[in-house]
């Protein structure tokens, strides 16, 4: 039954028509269940995708529409006086002296710079914060000084007699970013003239090096964003030229590498370019890659695979992980695909990602982050751990400079997480995929300018309520997306309810005149459920609604010299005081090795779940913070240790010999930066 309902929603979205399951009329609007949003309209209020590329499912709104609140809100300021907003200060690759991106010929940050800007200038424009965006205006400015004659700008990076172009991929996306908030022209006539200059590079001189050939698909990006805003035809041109170049990531069975970046960002590259052909192959390709990866290497929880750094044949044991490189660009890939498609599939697998494997990839002040984070993850030093995972090096200790990639990559996550908050739909209406506390200002109807207020803890509670402003009545459809793992949603207008039941895993459309005031009361009702990882010795993870549940560890926080925990391309600029960023390695401070004790006909029908008082702070993903908890059975399991490699050990088999029951606590494994989230399991 599931695989004819996926067959059908993947056909309703190659044929561009949005499926009707139920509708209800009444005098106040009508109610529709929908696989997606109606393609048929053309937005007048924002700018889609121009034909003849297809018509995007969910439209972007431009970078600061959103205010984020709650949670979200909090970590954003977390990560503008922590790592990200001080990165500048600090990492000697963002050391304007002979900086490339500033300086002809400059030595330092040709990738590091955009990695780090493309994060902190959008959520500069988010927090509207001042002094974040005269940084951020000061290497734009660096960057339109860099203009060639010939088109071409930024860093000249030769290999081999080839420009390498994967830095300006990175930094396209800046500029985007930054005409959305500005409307600066120049960033339209210089992505213009680069974009020429790419037409007259040969094929055999375009896109060779390792990092750009398999990431084209993010020039691809850009082509068309370009395209949508000024039509020019050379432009479709020049993404045929860049997809022909581009690493082939069809293939269903074999990938062009394994590389765990890599994969959650190249696999959409497929879908991309299916905007432009229409050919439904494309699109099917990207879907086979990301479930491939999952299939191999990803029969774990949280939302990502065990690659490390590549995945490797035999190493699909939950203590195998991911870096936050990684986690931040699954995020942006699911968002992206979500806007092209409308697969509400993309918006839960963002949040499963977002609410369980990131949060515990960074320290809870943001001041470090782990390069590799683990759904089993019980250590977490800075010894090397090869070939336990296939890195050589301090890579699982919270370090604020192991590595330089992820440590200016991870800005994106929470503020492109933010942007997609809510989305603009084809037919001039709006939509909430992925679900969190806001605020945004958004233009409806024909075209009047409303603002929707989402009030909400989740995903740690079932409520959500938004909240129309208007200074006049306004008429415009509004989707909700029902998860897959929810029974029984409800949905309220004033206070009466929707008569057209919702559906697990479509989207509820309220199409109505709104007026000033007006609520919308979504209630998602969370129960547990669990997984069996049936690869993985049919061990076991319990999940409540979008939350993954993790052992709650007591952790052990001991800082370190991150000078002396950092490796070799990890570099301090002058003057930093490393006393400030420390490296911190976390340590079990109470046992781990537990089984889960699941009754044979109900395996949850012991556990318990306990709701606490939401944290003052308004920060809930610490082991101390989380306003949830749930009691459970379990056995510890003696043989399961720290094995040669300083590493988790990988899963006991199911007859393992267990020790005598006892109570333990679960939490949702974003809390967790110390966690077994895939448990042996005990029948009983």
């Amino acid at each position: 039954m599931k695989k004819n309902k996926t067959t059908r929603l993947f056909a309703s979205i190659l044929l561009g028509v949005a499926v009707t399951a139920c509708a209800s009329a009444s005098s106040s609007g009508t109610v529709t269940v929908v696989d997606r949003p109606d393609i048929q309209s053309v937005n007048t209020n924002y700018i889609g995708y121009r034909a003849p590329l297809r018509p995007l499912n969910f439209i972007k709104l431009p970078v600061g529409s959103i205010q984020p609140e709650g949670w979200v809100k909090k970590y954003l300021e977390l990560q503008r006086d922590g790592l990200t907003g001080h990165l500048g200060e600090i990492s000697a690759w963002l050391e304007k002296n002979n900086n490339a991106w500033l300086t002809t010929g400059g030595d330092h940050g040709w990738e590091e710079v955009p990695y780090w800007l493309k994060g902190y200038g959008n959520l500069a424009y988010i927090l509207n914060d001042p002094k974040m965006i005269e940084e951020t205006k000061y290497w734009i400015e660096g960057v339109f000084a860099s203009r060639q004659p010939d088109g071409y700008f930024g860093p000249v990076n030769e290999r081999n007699g080839k420009r390498e172009l994967w830095a300006q991929m990175i930094m396209l996306w800046c500029l985007q970013s930054y005409y959305e908030y500005s409307q600066d022209q120049r960033v339209i006539d210089l992505m213009t003239n680069y974009f020429k200059w790419q037409m007259t590079v040969p094929d055999d001189q375009l896109l060779e090096d390792y990092w750009e050939n398999s990431r084209g698909g993010d020039n691809i990006i850009s082509i068309y964003w370009l395209y949508n805003h000024t039509g020019d035809a050379f432009l479709l041109e020049l993404a045929e030229k860049i997809h022909r170049n581009t690493a082939d990531w069809t293939k269903s069975t074999s990938l062009p590498n394994w590389h765990n970046v890599n994969i959650v960002q190249c696999f959409r590259e497929p879908a991309t370019y299916y905007m432009q052909t229409g050919d439904s192959a494309m699109l099917k390709a990207s879907y086979n890659v990301h479930h491939l990866i999952r299939r191999t290497f990803g029969q774990v929880p949280g939302g990502m695979f065990g690659a490390d750094e590549n995945a490797r044949l035999g190493y699909i044991d939950p203590r195998q992980g991911v870096e936050t490189c990684g986690l931040v660009e699954q995020m942006a890939s699911d968002e992206i695909m979500l806007c092209m498609t409308g697969d509400p599939m993309w918006a839960e697998h963002c949040e499963e990602v977002a609410f369980n494997s990131y949060p515990a990839a960074v320290m809870p002040d943001f001041k470090a982050l782990r390069y590799i984070t683990c759904p089993n993850h019980a250590i977490s030093d800075s010894k090397n751990h090869h070939p336990g995972i296939d890195n050589r090096g301090p890579f699982l200790s919270m370090n604020p400079f192991s590595s330089r990639c992820c440590q200016h990559n991870h800005a994106q996550g929470w503020p492109y997480f933010t942007e997609h908050l809510v989305l603009a739909t084809p037919d001039n209406g709006v939509a909430t995929a992925i679900y969190a506390a806001c605020k945004a200002t958004v233009k409806v109807g024909d075209g009047k300018e409303i603002t929707l207020r989402e009030e909400t803890n989740y995903p740690f509670e079932e409520g959500i309520t938004f909240t129309v402003s208007t200074d006049e009545k306004v008429a415009f459809p509004f989707y909700l997306r029902i998860p897959s793992w929810t029974q029984k949603a409800e949905v309220r207008v004033n206070g009466k309810k929707v008569s057209a039941a919702p559906v697990a895993g479509k989207y509820l459309c309220i199409n109505r005149e709104w007026a000033n005031g007006d609520r919308v009361e979504l209630t998602l009702p969370m129960s547990l459920s669990m997984r069996t990882w049936q690869v993985n010795k049919n061990s076991v993870s319990v999940d409540y609604g979008p939350l993954t549940l993790s052992l709650k560890i007591a952790e052990k926080y001991v800082e370190k010299d991150s000078r002396e925990t950092a490796i070799g391309d990890s570099k301090w600029q002058k003057g930093a005081d490393p006393r400030k960023w420390p490296t911190t390695e976390i340590y079990p401070d109470s046992p781990w090795n537990y089984s889960l004790v699941l009754d044979k006909k109900e395996p949850l029908k012991n556990f318990k779940v306990i709701r606490k008082s939401w944290p003052a702070d308004n920060y809930p993903f610490t082991v101390a913070s989380v306003p949830l908890e749930v009691k459970a059975i379990g056995r510890p399991v003696p043989e399961w240790k720290i094995d040669e490699t300083g590493l988790c050990g990988v899963l006991p088999e199911e007859d393992a010999v267990k020790g005598d029951k006892e109570e333990i606590t679960l939490i949702p494994m974003g809390a967790a930066r110390l966690r077994i989230s895939a448990f042996p399991n005990t029948k009983e």
